[in-house]
């Protein structure tokens, strides 16, 4: 039987990814076992709805990994630029997830523990997927300007990110609604720079997550090279 798993080719697949990657795959698997536990004891579907924005947050990182492990689509600055438009549309995906924590509630058929650590189990994924996928995307960066800095990538990005976040969440915009419905969605973009005023609370939450997000960011990847 041992055997049999080992010239399997999800099994040689699996042991042929990095050990990051591993981890990224077992800790997915969780948050999805941790759903259909769920399903199977409640016979409520109601959090299935994650195993979709968690494959969502996933997007953008498969756009980097493709992208770094393919030199043509670095050294091409056409194709470098269409990978990172494709890749900064569905980026606040990776992060939404975190909103999906608003969704938790006292339920009498399961215990608030076992939420809790579902969804934080998806939001947790999310934030990983992002950040190596930033990090991917800031290191093919650098190979076309050498003298950027740090700052001048993330900072500018996490804003686009949290408002990305923003209108997801509480516009329901998807992103590809940037192309199915353009018009529409420039509209509301446009309302909240003109009047930043009456959109204070809204604008509120963009900086927040805007910080939010690139001190997780900036955190994470200094603790990769911390030494204890």
């Amino acid at each position: 039987m041992y055997r049999y798993f080992q010239n399997h080719f999800l099994w040689r697949s699996y042991f042929s990814k990095t050990e990051l990657e591993r981890l990224l795959i077992v800790s997915c698997l969780f948050s999805i076992a941790l759903t259909t536990i769920r399903i199977v004891y409640t016979n409520n579907w109601r959090f299935a709805g994650l195993c979709w924005n968690l494959f969502l947050a996933l997007v953008p990182y498969l756009i980097s990994r493709y992208a770094i492990r393919r030199p043509a689509c670095i050294e091409s600055k056409t194709k470098f630029f269409a990978v990172f438009v494709a890749w900064l549309l569905f980026l606040p995906n990776s992060f939404y997830i975190i909103t999906d924590l608003f969704h938790l509630e006292i339920s009498y058929r399961i215990p608030l523990w076992f939420d809790l650590a579902l969804i934080f189990s998806f939001a947790w994924n999310g934030i990983l997927l992002g950040v190596v996928s930033i990090w991917q995307m800031e290191k093919m960066l650098q190979l076309h300007f050498p003298s950027m800095r740090e700052w001048q990538f993330v900072y500018p990005l996490m804003l686009l990110n949290a408002f990305g976040v923003y209108i997801g969440r509480y516009l329901r915009y998807n992103s590809w609604d940037v192309i199915a419905n353009p018009f529409q969605l420039t509209e509301d973009i446009f309302y909240l720079l003109i009047h930043p005023v009456r959109n204070r609370f809204d604008w509120s939450m963009i900086l927040c997550y805007t910080v939010f997000m690139t001190l997780i960011y900036l955190a994470v990847k200094r603790m990769s090279k911390a030494v204890w």
